[in-house]
């Protein structure tokens, strides 16, 4: 069974339409919308690193006994793109195009790597160990969902 991994990666999908949406008001200079759809996308985020964070890993972790693994190296890159998330909102505040644009840029060259990792071994690792336990873990994320 595929539950977390087909959840997981339909969330990502998710973020990723908020992604273009918020990169296509900037390229068109509409910086009200660009406000909204980047605080939507970045809200986005911070929701998937939270049922990754406070949910999966530590779940994963916990059956696994793998904490200086996959996990470390996954929440070394949220952390990172925390970062590039705050540069995003820089760029808004003072609307400059260019290091926005340059900042989607390289956020979404992160993204592609980050979620190849996770889709492609991570979650079909968390499937494989968790599976019993799957269905509850996907629930429990969804409950973040609703908060």
């Amino acid at each position: 069974m595929t539950i977390i991994q087909e959840y997981m990666t339909a969330d990502h999908r998710r973020c990723d339409t908020l992604f273009s949406l918020a990169e296509e008001s900037v390229n068109q200079e509409n910086w009200e919308a660009a406000r909204q759809q980047t605080g939507e996308f970045i809200d986005a985020m911070e929701h998937h690193f939270t049922m990754e964070e406070q949910i999966l890993f530590p779940r994963f972790e916990e059956r696994t006994g793998i904490t200086a693994g996959p996990t470390m190296v996954m929440l070394d890159e949220h952390q990172q793109m925390r970062e590039l998330l705050q540069e995003l909102e820089q760029a808004l505040d003072t609307r400059d195009q260019g290091d926005y644009l340059a900042t989607m840029e390289t956020l979404l060259i992160f993204m592609q790597q980050h979620n190849m990792k996770e889709e492609e071994m991570l979650y079909p690792m968390s499937d494989e160990e968790l599976g019993t336990d799957a269905e509850e873990i996907v629930a429990d994320m969804q409950k973040i969902a609703d908060l």
